[in-house]
């Protein structure tokens, strides 16, 4: 079996269940063995690869459910460049391509001059040339169309848009209802 070097580059990552098996979170692989060790948690999922110790091998675990209940308050996704990526899918609202993160701006829907937020339901990922193009302008003044209206997206949402980026593993599908 594959055993786990010290010196992988990769970070291993780990989803966070509640008791109830609802997604609350995602974690790097020495915090959720340390809930597993304590206790805390137990082991769901695991892969074919090992931790080995003097005394101890241990498989490393896809998946952690915590013990018992914690009651997450309606979790809210943090507002930042990096979040509104990975809601947007990388992608212009206006025009439908797709972009490396460093080709895309933000735009506001409703311009800061005019009364605009930088908020969730205000702002929305667009490309260099869309963004100069729509300018200072609301959208109803342009003959831009957005290819979805910007909300806040729920952390269940928000962790499955970052799978890619943060280690997802094809075990997790279950857990967060990825087809």
């Amino acid at each position: 079996m594959p055993c786990l070097q010290e010196d992988r580059r990769v970070e291993v990552t780990v989803l966070v269940l509640n008791a109830s098996y609802e997604a609350i979170n995602v974690c790097n692989l020495r915090r959720a063995l340390k809930m597993v060790f304590k206790g805390t948690a137990q082991t769901e999922e695991v892969s074919d690869s090992e931790i080995q110790s003097p005394s101890a091998v241990v498989k490393v675990p896809h998946v952690i459910r915590l013990v018992n209940y914690v009651h997450v308050p309606r979790s809210v996704v943090k507002f930042s460049r990096k979040n509104v990526l990975a809601r947007d899918q990388h992608m212009c609202q206006y025009c439908n391509k797709e972009y490396a993160g460093s080709l895309l701006t933000l735009d506001h829907v409703i311009p800061l001059s005019k009364g605009g937020k930088t908020t969730w339901e205000n702002v929305v990922t667009a490309c260099k040339r869309c963004n100069n193009k729509k300018g200072n302008q609301m959208l109803h003044e342009t003959q831009f169309k957005l290819r979805r209206f910007p909300k806040t997206p729920s952390i269940l949402t928000y962790l499955q848009l970052n799978r890619h980026f943060r280690g997802y593993h094809p075990s997790w599908k279950k857990y967060l209802y990825i087809n």
